[in-house]
């Protein structure tokens, strides 16, 4: 039985049609329970406060281990992987995952299956079996994903940043495991490695270090029920959980400058501040999320414009990582052009600049406008799958109040200079850690990193070092975030004429189709507008492949000049990819301001003109990205070796490579204006827009394009209009393709199975 209820302290979106319950069961374990009665799947996560930190030394991986081990066989169902393919077969899915500090388990499944899924979910709480066997079978599946990481220079980042800390703190430890953590070193010790997961297991899961999310269509009374009767057994020992106090640096982890090799071509600059976590005490402050806000902004007299306007770097992202409850990093990385890599010291420079900037500005005009944005995403955020869900708010329920559950430390609304200054002390010269990523380095190097085998040399920096670096540094105008023109004021809804069930063709001309959804379901003040430009001359050779993906990749930095960037801040989404028939332009977001966004976007196609110097340093990027093609896991090459197969207008991978060495600026000058010489445009709107909103629209794209004395476009008659085609295979045949994988050092495989019906 629950000891303790409660309904009304959780605060949740206006948006929201959810119920929510806290309970907390008799042995301590806290559970969220949720109630859609329109949902069609159910599902539900444990998150358990144990993760990598709580390994026993010498037995690294164990915390994985055990994610893995764990829900392979209950006592009472003691059939081996019954619970995944039970999940599996009734329209669900499994997954597990692990941290330093915490591990969380979760699936989905149809409704009508819930409740027996739910019952074999518990029963690996309660009382599971970790067989010899399992065990066995699964340090070889740990190992398995150790190799197939090895390469991956996500995993090799962060496992040098941990190399870089004191070895008597687990922050210094290999969490994941590998065959020689896990079986050949325990064995050389005398230890039983089942033993020492029971062992584990039976030290550190306990019901009061779990928080459990049960999402379903029941009543929130019946979930109660259900919940009761299945977790009320789950063992609590009144566990502690880790206990580590201090932060895992000593002088000689700070001030560093790291040099290492990445397996991928690009160069990259993390500067790094260990920090204490902010969501802890002041996430109704938000002092990281508003310095990760005003940091990585990409307007005038921001960092990035800046870098960006030099050509040194072609993306910024800012932001707190959050390891454990201790220990926090507030990151910027910085992907670099070779002219940027060749000015590390400038751009290392520019950043402190901007830092001394932020200590001498007033920040409440900005706040309030992050405060606005975070306040309207919060309670109009579209309802995303309940898989997902109940994982984000499990991860919650352990770091926050009941009350902010839902909502986290996503809003900041307590504006407090003095927070925001006492974490601006931490990003400091004295506190930093500086890791570049090259392979210009290679050779260069005197050190390797023991678990992934990265290259790497340090060395210390001073405060003269960076005294000088700032001195020579762009001496450019450094600005705040201007004011935010994207920022919806006005969340009315429209209420549509008709119930109109399926979209409908609105209105159609020789110059394009336009169907019409009004929202009858959600009730958001958002709208939806994909324009699909179909170009029958854009696809008749690679070459034509390369030159639209320039055109593509350039439309998408321009936007970057028009300041586009705050129509997303504000909650607003917009994207430029190509097609086989053309390319796209989808925008999205709350229609108050959806077609200020919109205009900016068609005007920037419409007045489309190559840069020669941006050119350039998308060719380089777009050469990096080619060899990088090369060393992608198997699995990715797979998938696209098989739409390689199926597709009649798709060019290898090889093909576009001996391209692009000779693409020109005048080549895609060339290809532009044969792209335009024949167009149509698709178009569909749908959400919070009446339809003459919606005809408005497209009526303005066409007189944009293809009218006026010196029209853009020229139609592009039916006869003309491709339509993407797959090769139909015959019935009852089969057919193999192999190929061998173009990485030599990668060991890892791939099968892909297709099936056409």
């Amino acid at each position: 039985m629950a000891i303790e209820t409660e309904e009304e302290e959780i605060m949740k979106p206006r948006s929201d049609k959810r119920d929510y319950r806290r309970i907390v069961l008799g042995n301590s374990l806290q559970v969220l329970l949720i109630s859609d009665r329109d949902t069609d799947k159910s599902a539900a996560c444990m998150y358990v406060s144990v993760g990598s930190f709580s390994d026993p030394d010498g037995l690294e991986g164990v915390a994985h281990l055990l994610i893995r081990v764990l829900p392979y066989s209950s006592e009472k169902y003691p059939l081996e992987d019954g619970y995944s393919k039970y999940v599996s077969e009734h329209g669900g899915c499994t997954n597990s995952t692990s941290s330093l500090e915490w591990t969380t388990y979760y699936f989905d499944i149809n409704n009508d299956c819930f409740e027996e899924a739910l019952e074999r979910f518990s029963q690996f709480f309660i009382k599971p079996l970790i067989s010899t066997e399992a065990t066995m079978r699964k340090i070889k599946t740990v190992d398995s994903v150790y190799q197939n990481n090895i390469l991956s220079d996500g995993r090799r980042m962060f496992q040098l940043g941990t190399h870089f800390s004191m070895e008597s703190h687990p922050f210094h430890r290999f969490g994941s495991g590998n065959w020689s953590t896990l079986d050949t070193r325990p064995k050389a010790k005398g230890l039983d490695i089942r033993r020492e997961l029971l062992k584990f297991y039976e030290e550190n899961y306990s019901a009061n270090l779990m928080h459990l999310v049960v999402y379903t269509k029941e009543s929130i009374d019946k979930i109660q029920i259900l919940v009761e009767n299945k977790f009320q057994d789950v063992p609590s020992s009144s566990q502690r959980g880790f206990q580590f106090t201090g932060l895992p640096f000593s002088s000689e982890h700070l001030m560093i400058l790291v040099k290492a090799v990445p397996v991928t071509e690009g160069h990259k600059l993390k500067v790094t501040w260990p920090i204490t976590p902010s969501y802890r005490r002041h996430h109704k402050e938000g002092p990281c999320k508003y310095l990760a806000y005003v940091i990585r902004h990409e307007g005038e007299g921001s960092v990035f414009y800046i870098l960006n306007t030099l050509g040194w770097a072609t993306g910024l992202a800012a932001g707190e990582v959050m390891h454990t409850s201790e220990i926090s990093f507030f990151e910027v990385t910085i992907s670099l052009t070779d002219a940027g890599h060749d000015h590390m010291q400038n751009i290392i420079g520019l950043l402190f600049k901007y830092i001394q900037h932020l200590k001498e500005s007033s920040h409440k005009r900005v706040f309030d406008e992050l405060s606005a944005v975070s306040e309207t995403e919060f309670h109009y955020h579209d309802q995303i799958q309940p898989f997902s869900y109940v994982q984000e708010i499990a991860s919650k329920m352990q770091k926050y109040p009941p009350k902010y559950w839902l909502v986290g430390s996503s809003w900041p609304t307590n504006f407090n200079p003095d927070i925001i200054q006492m974490y601006l002390t931490k990003l400091t010269q004295e506190n930093v850690r500086i890791f570049w990523w090259s392979k210009k380095f290679e050779g260069d190097t005197d050190k390797v990193e023991p678990w992934y085998g990265t290259a790497y040399s340090v060395e210390k920096v001073t405060t003269s070092m960076i005294q000088k670096w700032m001195s020579s540094a762009p001496n450019d105008n450094l600005q705040l975030p201007a004011p935010n023109m994207f920022i919806p004021t006005n969340l009315s809804l429209r209420k549509p004429r008709d119930k109109i069930k399926f979209p409908v063709l609105l209105r159609k001309s020789s110059y394009s189709k336009l169907w019409y959804k009004p929202d009858t379901m959600f009730s958001m003040p958002k709208a939806f507008v994909r324009i699909e430009f179909n170009c029958p001359h854009t696809r008749k050779s690679a070459e034509d492949e390369v030159l639209a993906g320039f055109f593509v990749r350039l439309l998408k930095d321009y936007l970057k000049d028009q300041q586009v960037y705050q129509a997303r801040v504000a909650g607003h989404y917009y994207a430029v990819a190509r097609t086989e028939i053309g390319f796209l332009v989808t925008v999205f977001g709350y229609n108050d301001k959806l077609n200020i966004l919109l205009k900016a976007v068609i005007d920037t196609i419409a007045n489309f003109e190559v840069n020669t110097d941006r050119f350039c340093i998308i060719k380089e990027m777009k050469t990096n990205a080619m060899y990088n093609h090369k060393v992608k896991e198997p699995s990715s090459l797979a998938s696209e070796y098989s739409s390689l197969i199926m597709k009649d207008i798709e060019w290898p991978w090889k093909d576009k490579h001996d391209v692009l060495p000779h693409s020109r600026v005048e080549d895609l000058v060339k290809f532009t204006r044969m792209m335009f010489s024949g167009a149509f445009l698709e178009c569909f709107i749908a959400g919070n827009m009446e339809c003459e909103e919606a005809i408005a629209i497209i009526e303005h794209v066409e007189d944009i394009f293809f009218k006026g004395s010196k029209p853009i476009c020229q139609p592009c008659f039916p006869i003309s209009q491709l339509t993407s085609a797959v090769v139909k295979f015959e019935r009852g045949m089969s057919y193999l393709y192999s190929e061998e994988g173009p990485n030599p050092d990668n060991e890892n495989s791939a099968l892909l199975h297709h099936i056409q019906e």
